[in-house]
């Protein structure tokens, strides 16, 4: 298994050079307290602690998986003294509000925090992941009394939360949640029901797990504007906190993985468990996005981090390897044959892994700032502001969540492709990547349901809204940088892609009008389109401020010049995919429903 080493001078590259936190921090509450210096401890620390404490842990967790014995899950050897640590050490609460024990510091942090994590062992962060998602589902939408018993103790760390939604039945249709939720006359609910592929729903790591539920109460409407959002504990909590008796609420199995072994994904059945509202009766899918949406960012995560861990992977690989002679002259003639990084085609996929994962993490981090911008407008009351960046955060999610997953997938398989049979051999690391990435296009909302989210949800019923505001932080980049001689070729091709992308959103539209197929049959080429224009133009901001700091250095420092190299190599060879992609989906649905079902 590769051994992870946390890219601190990338990370200081995004947040000093290209975004420049220390400004954005000082116009959000909690930034002052994010000064340079404790920005470089938080780094520092949690690097230390994802290398020394969980990249150790991320194959032998794999080898082990979880053991379920009589209702009961036990984590592989060693995660529950890491998350001791975890907890210790306060990393739970960094971004959380302070009335309830966090430190406050801005949510941005708190993402690159999680990315370190789930980079160096993606099935241990899943605990502390879904917790953080119910934590800020019960900041949001939960009642006083809720935020007071629940929130400190999961933000200290001693309690995990989950988020339970899938059902036997279904999945992306939660209008079939079957789940019911009976008052019992004493101000909470009987829920009963049974909750599939609930990740975190029973571990070792907390003497209590909150879980958030979808359940239907009698009555309710049909359909998602039926369902109401409950706090169901494992444990059941006094109104001083105290912890009681045990919930009848079990998991009854865990479900046997292709990857992520390490993370207890349960079967939790519910019998007449107790349960209390969340937010209004009715209410609970709105509610729950909030969970939803931080699961999907979660998800874009562990993209970024399927590439970045192939790459540390590959990259001194192809060094070490040695393999034939490069076709252009011995480049080793003291060794029996050449590094494969000499190779053309190694070069390709290793370049192609550097590009997802750098231009993931910018991709990434920008929506962090836009999270905290929303954040900040939630805590000041200010509700167009909070609708503003929510909108901009509900168009970047899906991009994030599927694109990032789905090159992911690409740069581990380019991976296992650059260590050839070694790379299909355990030992190595390369395979457990692979199989780990595939499920991040899966949960939290398939490929296909982000695409038909961002084209027919938040672009075509939004009116374009979200699309030219930000198309148009773009152009003002464009128009910015067109006159710099160095960035005239990035800013030539992204111009006429965003320009391609507009009039391609048009064509699509025009389309449905006729064929509301047609939405479905662009829907996935049309992210992806999406996903590499918007990338390109995170590229584009990374290659100018690699730029400026090289003339600032009076020489080119060999990190700003590979950034340079990576951004021409992304415009040159990744960004014309979109070519191909725009041809497929302005086809529309043509040639996909014309099949009767028996043919097939």
């Amino acid at each position: 298994m590769p051994k992870y080493i946390a890219p601190l001078a990338d990370v200081r590259f995004l947040i000093n050079d290209v975004f420049d936190f220390q400004k954005h921090y000082s116009s959000i509450d909690g930034g002052s307290e994010a000064c340079p210096e404790t920005v470089d401890s938080i780094l520092d620390h949690c690097a230390k602690f994802c290398e020394t404490e969980l990249s150790p842990l991320n194959q032998t967790g794999d080898l082990e998986g979880c053991q379920f014995n009589d209702r009961k899950v036990v984590t592989p050897k060693g995660w529950k003294e890491a998350y001791l640590q975890y907890v210790n050490d306060g990393w739970q609460g960094l971004s959380a509000p302070v009335e309830y024990g966090g430190q406050g510091l801005p949510l941005s942090l708190g993402v690159i925090k999680s990315e370190m994590i789930g980079t160096s062992n993606w099935s241990w962060g899943m605990y502390p992941g879904l917790s953080q998602g119910a934590m800020n589902t019960i900041l949001l939408h939960g009642s006083d009394q809720q935020k007071s018993l629940y929130l400190p103790e999961m933000i200290a760390g001693r309690w995990a939360g989950t988020m339970c939604l899938t059902e036997p039945q279904c999945g992306t249709d939660l209008g079939q949640v079957k789940t019911k939720a009976v008052e019992d006359g004493f101000g909470a609910y009987d829920i009963t029901g049974t909750k599939i592929f609930i990740s975190s729903g029973e571990h070792d790591l907390t003497e209590n797990i909150i879980h958030i539920v979808l359940a239907r109460t009698p009555g309710a409407p049909k359909g998602t504007k039926g369902i109401s959002l409950f706090v169901v504990p494992k444990v059941i909590v006094d109104d001083a906190g105290q912890l009681g008796c045990r919930n009848n609420v079990y998991c009854d199995s865990i479900e046997k993985k292709m990857g992520i072994h390490g993370s207890s994904t349960c079967v939790m059945n519910f019998d007449n468990a107790k349960g209390y509202l969340i937010g209004e009766i009715n209410q609970g899918l709105h509610c729950m996005f909030t969970f939803m949406n931080t699961a999907r960012i979660g998800t874009s995560i562990q993209g970024i981090g399927s590439s970045e861990l192939a790459y540390q992977g590959s990259l001194p690989y192809a060094k070490d390897r040695m393999s034939m002679r490069a076709l252009s002259g011995t480049k080793q003639p003291q060794k029996v044959a050449d590094s494969l990084i000499v190779h053309p085609d190694v070069r390709r996929m290793l370049l192609t892994q550097k590009a997802f994962a750098e231009g993931g993490r910018a991709m990434l981090y920008h929506t962090a700032m836009v999270a905290d911008k929303m954040m900040q407008a939630h805590s000041k009351g200010d509700t167009s502001g909070y609708e503003s960046f929510d909108d901009e955060l509900g168009f970047l999610t899906p991009i994030l969540k599927a694109f990032l997953t789905e090159t992911g997938c690409e740069s581990a398989n380019l991976g296992m492709q650059i260590y050839g049979g070694h790379g299909f051999i355990k030992e190595w690391g390369m395979e457990q990547i692979v199989r780990d990435a595939r499920i991040s296009t899966l949960y939290e909302g398939t490929t296909g349901v982000q695409a038909l989210d961002l084209l027919g949800r938040k672009i075509l019923l939004g009116k374009l809204k979200t699309f030219d505001k930000f198309t148009n932080k773009i152009k003002h980049f464009i128009k910015n940088h067109e006159n710099k001689k160095e960035m005239k070729p990035m800013i030539k091709l992204l111009k006429t892609h965003v320009r391609q992308w507009k009039w391609s959103t048009i064509r699509i539209a025009l389309m449905a009008k006729k064929d509301r197929d047609a939405i479905g049959g662009a829907s996935v080429d049309y992210l992806m389109y999406s996903g590499y224009v918007v990338m390109a133009f995170f590229w584009a901001k990374m290659a100018d401020a690699a730029y400026t700091k090289h003339k600032a250095e009076k020489g080119m420092v060999p990190f700003y010049l590979s950034k340079i190299q990576t951004a021409e190599f992304y415009f040159e060879r990744l960004l014309p995919r979109t070519q191909s992609l725009k041809s497929v989906m302005l086809k529309g649905a043509k040639g996909l429903m014309d099949m009767d079902e028996e043919s097939f």
